[in-house]
């Protein structure tokens, strides 16, 4: 069965847009390559989905554009190239390498993680906060820069109930960004 493992950036004070202030450099951007390649597919709500996908598709004409940086392309090929799922409500269809779940919710996210033997990355704002309130997410990932944003959607602002959550992993960049790894602790009731 799949591990979901929900990843984002996200700044001191909890802010998760991507205009917080996060600007990708050669290293991070080479950690979330890695992650993206490893993954056997991302998941994606709707708005997440079409950012990507306007930032990261690659252009009908074939070359990258020329704002992107040596380290964006190996991210921009390997997100480009990646298996999609897309939860939305309003498509009636997606591209992209991507498959429409427009179903309950639940029932789809347990039908792609017992299809799958990977990673299944979930990332964006709102739907991993669905996810996480009904107990689906395995694991949390959340590379910490350190950046104070003062302003902007906060990381699972709204969670229903605590999640106590156990450190399987932390790693420090020279740049300050920390990479931590969690798993939810499971309380036996």
């Amino acid at each position: 069965m799949g591990l979901l493992r929900y990843s984002i950036n996200v700044t001191l004070d909890g802010c998760c847009h991507h205009e917080a202030g996060l600007p990708p450099d050669e290293e991070s951007m080479a950690y979330w390559t890695a992650r993206v390649a490893e993954a056997d597919a991302l998941i994606y709500g709707r708005l997440t989905y079409e950012m990507m996908e306007s930032a990261w598709r690659r252009p009908a004409s074939g070359p990258w554009p020329d704002w992107m940086t040596a380290w964006d392309i190996p991210f921009a090929e390997s997100i480009d190239r990646a298996k999609k799922y897309v939860v939305s409500g309003t498509l009636d269809a997606v591209d992209w390498n991507a498959e429409l779940l427009a179903g309950d919710l639940p029932a789809e996210i347990r039908r792609i993680t017992r299809g799958s033997n990977g990673i299944l990355a979930v990332g964006g704002v709102t739907l991993p906060l669905a996810l996480a309130d009904l107990g689906l997410i395995d694991e949390y990932e959340f590379l910490v820069h350190p950046v104070l944003a003062g302003r902007g959607p906060t990381l699972l602002s709204g969670l229903r109930e605590r999640i106590s959550l156990e450190v399987i992993d932390r790693r420090e960049f020279p740049s300050g960004v920390t990479a931590q790894r969690y798993r939810p602790i499971l309380v036996s009731e």
